[in-house]
């Protein structure tokens, strides 16, 4: 152990000589967290400033591929949502944070489980740390299920019951059950993964896009289509944004999160909102971000400690949260008092206690390299079921046969 923090000392020293600012790779909403920590940062490291670079979730990820490929532009640290976790590890452009001199295998226990499982690649190493989580959600509009005559307990009870409670919203109410029935086998393949999977991949990474799994979750977002049961309008559309403010949208289920962005997005329906677990009282991911060490950086131990800083430091960590709403993947910063304070936006609620109870219970789910191949097949599947009348089964054999050779490519 002395001799590696002899060797991160050296980096340190040759970074420091070399630079006094560290170049942060980010996308939007992220960067706001990252910008909060640096006067954090400051008053540890008052002689290397923090530089952030900020782009459109999609813009960051497409020039992240293009800079680790050629070896430029990538930065110092660079943020990864969960969905390129797997396929960034195997471009080997990131530093493996197992090996030394990070050690990084010595943290695991601080981080929330399903977290560092995510992290994780197929090939054993850890391309990236968790930064933050995501534990799925239902929100739902008090007001409208009052009207309606509708408990939670029939919201929840089960995927079909859930169902029949949009039914019976939408005779009292006119109100829609979700915003688009997509939406819903989103939901459902989160909440029924099994541990050692990845979300569209089994254990052995072959794709999984044609098993029961997936045809239950079509078969559901094709009731709710024929039922009426949603206003078919696509999630961060203008419409959503006016549906859900004019309480035409009855539940959305979504990373919690998505309360903080609803504090923005729809502030006139503050106090109207509540939260409960998913139908069954499943439990899902929705979302995650995470940091990693381009091998392309000359400040790879100021790196080191400004990734260290920002996932294993409580003070850090929670003021994150403060900032956009994302839970910590920090377990000590779950149990801060902080979470157990109402929710103004949700009428009241102490519902961070059941995020974060959640989020310990999401099984572990793998990374694969192909998820974003993977979800962009799913989805063309559920539009072609939802919107073109094409069967289940021949849309999902379709997206299976498209992954599978993709992957054999």
């Amino acid at each position: 152990m002395r001799k590696h923090t002899l060797v991160l000392l050296a980096l340190a020293a040759a970074g420091s000589a070399q630079a006094a600012t560290l170049t942060v790779s980010c996308f939007t909403n992220m960067n706001q967290a990252i910008e909060a920590a640096i006067p954090l940062w400051k008053k540890q490291h008052p002689d290397v400033d923090i530089k952030v670079s900020a782009l459109a979730y999609g813009d960051h990820h497409n020039g992240l591929t293009t800079a680790l490929a050629s070896g430029n532009g990538a930065g110092d640290v660079a943020c990864v949502e969960v969905g390129f976790v797997a396929k960034f590890g195997e471009s080997g452009g990131l530093e493996d944070l197992l090996k030394a001199p990070y050690n990084a295998k010595q943290y695991q226990s601080k981080v929330t489980g399903y977290a560092w499982a995510q992290s994780t690649n197929p090939d054993g190493g850890m391309y990236v740390f968790p930064a933050d989580i995501a534990p799925g959600t239902l929100f739902y509009r008090a007001d409208v299920l009052q009207k309606a005559g509708v408990t939670t307990s029939a919201l929840t009870k089960s995927w079909d019951s859930y169902l029949d409670a949009g039914k019976k919203i939408k005779d009292k109410t006119g109100a829609y059950l979700l915003h688009n029935a997509g939406f819903l086998a989103q939901a459902y393949i989160r909440a029924r993964v099994e541990s050692g999977e990845s979300l569209y991949f089994d254990a052995k990474g072959q794709p999984l896009l044609n098993s029961p799994r997936f045809v239950q979750a079509l078969t559901l977002a094709k009731k709710a289509r024929d039922l009426k049961l949603d206003a078919n309008i696509a999630e961060w559309s203008p419409e959503w944004t006016d549906m859900l403010n004019k309480g035409q949208i009855a539940t959305q289920p979504f990373g919690a999160w998505f309360e903080g962005t609803m504090r923005g997005m729809v502030p006139e329906t503050a106090g109207k909102w509540r939260s409960i677990d998913l139908p069954e009282q499943s439990y899902a991911t929705w979302g995650g971000s995470f940091l990693a060490i381009p091998k392309q950086s000359k400040n790879k131990a100021l790196a080191w400690e400004f990734l260290k800083f920002f996932a294993l430091n409580k003070e850090v960590q929670l003021n994150s949260f403060k900032v956009n709403s994302s839970l910590p993947s920090l377990k000590s910063a779950q149990s801060d008092a902080l979470f157990r304070q109402p929710v103004d936006f949700l009428g009241g609620q102490v519902a961070r206690p059941m995020w974060v109870r959640a989020a310990n219970k999401v099984k572990s789910v793998e990374s694969h390299r192909l998820e974003s191949v993977a979800s962009d097949a799913f989805t063309a599947a559920l539009n072609q079921v939802l919107n073109d009348g094409k069967s289940i089964k021949a849309a999902l054999d379709d997206a299976q046969n498209q992954l599978v050779r993709r992957l054999n490519r």
